[in-house]
């Protein structure tokens, strides 16, 4: 069969079970709640499970999210037949699909990176690797934790690339599970090869003495004066985001009036990478005004890799306001031409933003059990935001917005030889 097979999110059709606004303000409230549930257990460090140290918890977190991306937008809910996702209950649905993502996170961690690569190649990409080279238990977990992360924060960035610009161009036109293992491994291989030209020089000037046989001195240190790959992680998080924001509140807009690949892919991918590079020059620059230049070889808040850190933190928190009106308040306004619903959207979000920086750093220490402050090492805002994301993911993309919405009908797209549903 030659036909396009469009993404299962990209069909759906819902019935609202209660007026807007209270819809998306019950469903938020539900979502937050599950947040807070989530963290108190797995990641408060006066919870049960005490994972936020913070990188070791966070590298869960990023690997949840990650998943989710691929299964979503990647294999388009491969296995999972399309008469399961009509038919079935957004609860268990979500259940399933939840299992799923934790399987698939416990293997990428546990067998490939820990047991696999980290044991045969990369030392750093497994805790227990370097706790029996002689490292500490706590800095094992939290160097290596950082590796994983940041491989998965590099992937969440460029995964979603291909489906949103380039429509899976030039092999959309390929069938499950053919498409999701193709643009799979052509991302991963992506996302792998630019972890090692962003992150892997780190690993040199990380660990004493200097690793300069086995990785390259950290290129960006004389126009970033600071050998971190936290000027990486800043910079590629606003990539993050602003891949999500064209998704999301711009839908796609402008690059949807191209109508060719791969130039329309072309376009969205630098348009994207623009965004995301003055985004983070903005925020360098608002910290540089509210607390002054940031000073080479000073520490915490006056630190430039602080500083590009915190300004992936900013990007974060960015992304609450996106999801919430895009996936609660039918990303209001609609009725106006695109530009302008565009601009209303980016000034509630913008406002928004900022109420939720002085609210969490006001609120989260006794909340959240994170240390008070902006530059505490223990203060790591993007573990519990991302948190928060996931979980608003899982609630859309698994369970149809359960329970404000009920999945009513699907665009008559031809999908698959399982299914092809009539529009209502």
């Amino acid at each position: 069969m030659n036909h396009k097979e469009y993404l299962w999110l990209e069909t759906r059709q819902f019935q609202s079970r209660i007026k807007q606004p209270l819809q998306g303000i019950v469903n938020f409230l539900l979502v937050t709640a599950a947040f807070l549930i989530c963290w108190r257990f797995f990641m408060d460090p006066r919870g049960t499970m005490r994972w936020y140290t913070p990188q070791y918890g966070y590298m869960y977190i990023r690997w949840i999210l990650i998943v989710a991306i691929w299964q979503a937008y990647i294999f388009n809910f491969w296995p999972l037949r399309y008469s399961f996702m009509e038919k079935t209950h957004p609860l268990i649905k979500g259940a399933v699909l939840i299992g799923i993502n934790f399987a698939v996170v416990g293997f990428m961690i546990w067998v490939f990176y820990y047991n696999f690569l980290g044991r045969l190649a990369i030392p750093y990409m497994s805790w227990p690797v370097l706790t029996s080279l002689g490292m500490t238990e706590f800095f094992a977990r939290e160097y290596s934790s950082l590796a994983l992360l940041m491989m998965a924060a590099i992937a969440s960035w460029l995964s979603p690339i291909w489906p949103v610009c380039f429509e899976n161009y030039p092999w959309d036109k390929l069938e499950r599970p053919s498409r999701g293992l193709t643009v799979w491994a052509w991302t991963f291989f992506l996302a792998t090869y630019i972890f090692l030209i962003l992150m892997h020089p780190h690993y040199n000037v990380l660990f004493y003495p200097w690793q300069k046989f086995a990785a390259a001195f950290p290129w960006w240190q004389n126009f970033a004066h600071t050998l971190s790959g936290n000027f990486n992680v800043g910079w590629v998080m606003c990539g993050t985001i602003s891949v999500w924001i064209l998704e999301v509140t711009f839908e796609r807009y402008p690059f949807c009036l191209i109508k060719k690949q791969p130039l329309r892919g072309i376009a969205g991918f630098f348009g994207v990478l623009i965004f995301a590079l003055v985004m983070f020059v903005t925020f360098n620059f608002l910290q540089d005004l509210a607390w002054g230049p940031a000073v080479e070889g000073a520490k915490r808040l006056y630190a430039p890799d602080w500083r590009y850190l915190h300004s992936g933190e900013l990007a974060c928190m960015l992304l609450i306001p996106v999801l919430v009106l895009g996936f609660y308040f039918d990303n209001w306004p609609r009725k106006f031409a695109p530009s302008v619903n565009i601009a209303v959207r980016c000034l509630i979000i913008l406002v928004s933003a900022a109420v939720l920086h002085y609210l969490y750093y006001k609120f989260s220490p006794p909340l959240l059990g994170t240390q008070p402050g902006y530059s505490h090492p223990q203060q790591f805002p993007m573990a519990p935001v991302i948190l928060w994301v996931t979980i608003m993911l899982y609630h859309n993309w698994f369970m149809d917005l359960y329970p404000g919405k009920k999945l009513t009908s699907r665009e008559q797209y031809l999908l698959a030889p399982d299914l092809v549903v009539n529009k209502a």
